[in-house]
């Protein structure tokens, strides 16, 4: 009984990983922009296809194919806000929802178009099999595992950016008055393009543990962005090391609930972020000033 119960808390921390992967770039932009983007859960999905095209189309190793993947990726984020959030993003929140809802259909249906709605899934080689044994009856993957380390790497190094360098000192400051920081010299619209680029390289990152994990196809994108916007919102609006947190809160009550009866699985990740909004509405861990 005790090993179930621990090996449920490590299944469930460790999925965790994955979900905290999905809402660092959510996060990073809300937390710069102060934009919940829609189509993030889409972007995920869209990064998978380009890792897919690039491993069973071209042919490339998956590591490799990731490595070339995250420049197109950074790139294809500069250029979406570049040329299409800049244009509404002010005071009112609606168009820009609008516009990132708008993105989320067009990406859904192109890749239908391109992909078809078939299922696909990224291979890992044996490494998605291997597994280490940390106690005698008790064993936890190797994917998984890596996963959670990427996440916490990844977590570790967005703050590192931010709270340690000239460019994170410039984001920081776009993000909390874009029109000063224009007096000393920083051009706001270049820093988001930047977050949004930074974004879609962490959603590449998602993509490929989910795509490494489990099947895709075009339509799963509002399914994960809702993990990410959980996790977020559980977390804390802004915080990145929240982000870890809420992910592993969702994912934990996620596999309690599978653990009681597969069918609670999904509902209970949605009762435990229903709990902690009623409990704690600023998430565990707040940014100052959020």
């Amino acid at each position: 009984m005790l090993l179930r119960v621990v090996d449920i808390i490590l299944q469930g921390a460790l999925l965790g990983g994955l979900y905290a992967l999905y809402a660092a770039g959510l996060s990073l932009i809300f937390g710069v922009m102060r934009l919940v983007n829609l189509a993030h859960g889409d972007l995920i999905v869209l990064s998978a296809f380009v890792l897919f095209a690039l491993s069973a189309v071209v042919g490339l190793p998956v590591h490799i194919a990731l490595i070339t993947a995250l420049p197109f990726l950074f790139g294809l984020g500069y250029g979406l806000h570049r040329c299409l959030f800049a244009r509404v993003l002010g005071p009112d929140v609606l168009p820009p929802l609008l516009v990132s809802f708008g993105l989320s259909i067009l990406i859904q249906n192109g890749l239908l178009q391109v992909f078809s709605a078939d299922s696909h899934t990224l291979s890992g080689g044996t490494l998605a099999t291997a597994s280490l044994a940390i106690l005698p009856d008790l064993s936890i993957g190797v994917m998984p595992l890596l996963n959670f380390a990427v996440a916490v790497g990844t977590i570790w190094i967005l703050n590192r950016l931010f709270h340690g360098t000239a460019l994170g000192r410039s984001l920081r400051a776009s993000a909390d008055n874009a029109d000063i920081v224009q007096l000393m010299g920083v051009d706001p619209r270049r820093m988001f393009s930047v977050a949004m680029g930074l974004s879609l390289a962490v959603a590449g990152l998602a993509a490929l543990f989910m795509g490494l994990r489990a099947n895709f196809d075009p339509s799963i994108g509002p399914a994960r962005l809702l993990y990410a916007f959980e996790a977020v919102v559980i977390g804390g609006l802004g915080s990145l090391w929240g982000t870890l947190a809420g992910g592993v809160v969702l994912a934990l009550a996620q596999t309690v609930g599978g653990a009681l009866d597969p069918e609670w699985q999904i509902l209970a990740g949605h009762l435990g972020f229903l709990a902690v909004v009623l409990l704690r509405p600023r998430g565990l861990f707040p940014k100052a000033g959020a």
